[in-house]
């Protein structure tokens, strides 16, 4: 089997309302579905999300980048020499959520070749993930009112609150408010994305005392180096490093400096072949990890619970996996369900993520 040609789509999917963070906002999910074709006529799917504002992508950047770069190299190969095409890949610099789509591709093209789901072959620690929510930039009482929804709705009990704002006390009283109103036995953690310094964060960290807040994700610039290291040794929770370790390397030089001491894998940002790198990085150094959100599809969503799923350090934590729910349609067939808290890996042949061709035709931007 050979890798035939690689198809690159441009599409966009309205959020019924924008999530809003530090780092920038969403309105809408302007991706790239990837898919990749072999002369046995086996395609592996994946999604692409672009964000200029932590990676420097855009949707153009990574139709070309893979048309015009990646594609000349890999068209002929054999879709199961992985470690090729991760060479291949990493001769262009950047550029990771577009080389995490095709590891992904790859990935389901192997799965379905062989008649066994992606995530018995990353390997298969259980079939389902607890489910973590995304809380954006509004109002204490409104973040609130959507958690109790979720909670309700989905028996979601684990939230991320988005902060980095200024002042402060935005923040602060946003998480004061949920635990207020979730009580105890709700997860609550804190991620910055970069929006505060490293001291406002300890301030933060001062003023929330007492709330049991669990982590604290990206609170500022890796950067700034040296105030960060001592945030990591004066704060009582995990500082989990995000945007600053993409790859494997990004990962072992903020361990190793102290810049954080927790890690949060994203697949669409790594694929699942240097996921699995970063992971067992941080479970031979003993070190807590996450599994994050690009703000994904459903089909992103499913490739984290398949990666999520298939190993036992990455399905301690709830995964961010619900925000494709703010989303007013998508692309995926046969849509996910969240039921108590948790979403179930796909037991067919590959990942599971089958397109409709209908809402493909419908919201694709290249036609």
């Amino acid at each position: 089997m050979k890798i035939e040609r690689i198809e690159t789509i441009p599409y966009s999917i309205p959020y019924s309302h924008p999530l809003r963070f530090a780092s920038g906002e969403v309105h809408a999910a302007a991706h790239v579905l990837v898919r990749i074709h072999t002369d046995e006529g086996v395609t592996g799917i994946a999604d692409t999300p672009p964000r200029p504002y932590t990676y420097g992508e855009t949707q153009a950047s990574i139709v070309s980048v893979l048309q015009d770069i990646f594609a000349p190299q890999v068209v002929g190969l054999d879709p199961l020499d992985r470690e090729k095409v991760q060479r291949i890949m990493a001769r262009t610099v950047n550029n990771p959520t577009a080389k995490g789509a095709v590891d992904i591709a790859l990935w389901d093209i192997a799965g379905k070749a062989f008649g066994v789901p992606v995530h018995k072959l990353l390997g298969g620690y259980t079939d389902s993930m607890r489910v973590s929510h995304m809380l954006g930039f509004r109002p204490a009482p409104e973040l609130l009112d959507e958690a109790l929804r979720f909670r309700e709705l989905y028996g979601i009990t684990t939230f991320k609150l988005k902060t980095g704002r200024r002042p402060l006390s935005l923040d602060v009283e946003a998480a004061r408010v949920l635990r207020e109103g979730l009580g105890e036995e709700a997860e609550i953690y804190l991620d910055a994305n970069r929006g505060w310094s490293a001291n406002e964060a300890l301030e933060v960290l001062r003023r929330t005392d007492g709330l049991g807040l669990s982590m604290l994700e990206e609170p500022c610039d890796a950067a700034e180096a040296m105030s960060r290291r001592r945030l990591v040794r004066l704060s009582p929770i995990p500082v989990v490093g995000d945007e600053s370790v993409p790859t494997p390397g990004d990962v072992a030089r903020e361990l190793l400096s102290g810049g954080c001491n927790a890690i949060c894998i994203k697949t669409a940002r790594s694929g699942f072949t240097q996921a699995k790198e970063i992971l067992g990085l941080c479970t031979g150094l003993g070190v807590d990890v996450t599994m994050g959100n690009q703000i994904d599809t459903q089909i992103g969503s499913l490739a984290t619970v398949t990666f999520g799923a298939a190993h036992e350090a990455t399905q301690r934590r709830a995964g961010e996996l619900s925000n494709y729910l703010d989303m007013a349609d998508d692309l995926i067939a046969e849509p996910l369900t969240i039921r108590n808290g948790a979403i179930r890996v796909r037991e067919a042949p590959g990942v599971g993520a089958d397109i409709d061709e209908l809402k493909l035709a419908r919201y694709r931007q290249d036609t």
